[in-house]
């Protein structure tokens, strides 16, 4: 596949495909002409990496957990890695549902005082 055809399967720009490749989280080869062409999977890797940096993972960190992620295979070391970065996403899910769920009451509330204000 081509940059573009990745970047838009995936849904981000080819500089984001471009970045990736910088910091060694993906690969291409280059055709004769010196465009860049990646495997069949690379799509399904763009859009790992994509939720792995929303989640809040550094590129590096990525990068030291992606052959884990492909292979099964793990260190030690790695699978500490992993755990600490699962938990730590836990943390920030609960965070987000305590402030949904302060979102809600204030949406509430809010309904409940313009509900009694347009009866009035």
């Amino acid at each position: 596949m081509r940059i573009g055809e990745v970047a838009a399967a995936a849904g981000v720009s080819t500089r984001a495909l471009r970045y990736y490749e910088e910091q060694g989280l993906l690969t291409s080869v280059r055709s004769t002409s010196g465009q860049r062409h990646y495997a069949e999977d690379a799509v399904d890797r763009v859009r790992l990496i994509q939720a792995l940096y929303a989640a809040g993972l550094p590129s590096r960190t990525i990068l030291e957990l992606l052959p884990c992620v492909h292979t099964g295979i793990a260190t030690e070391e790695m699978l500490r890695r992993l755990e600490e970065e699962r938990d730590r996403i836990d943390e920030r899910v609960r965070d987000l549902l305590t402030t949904r769920a302060r979102l809600d009451d204030v949406v509430a509330t809010a309904r409940r005082h313009s509900a009694t204000a347009q009866s009035a």
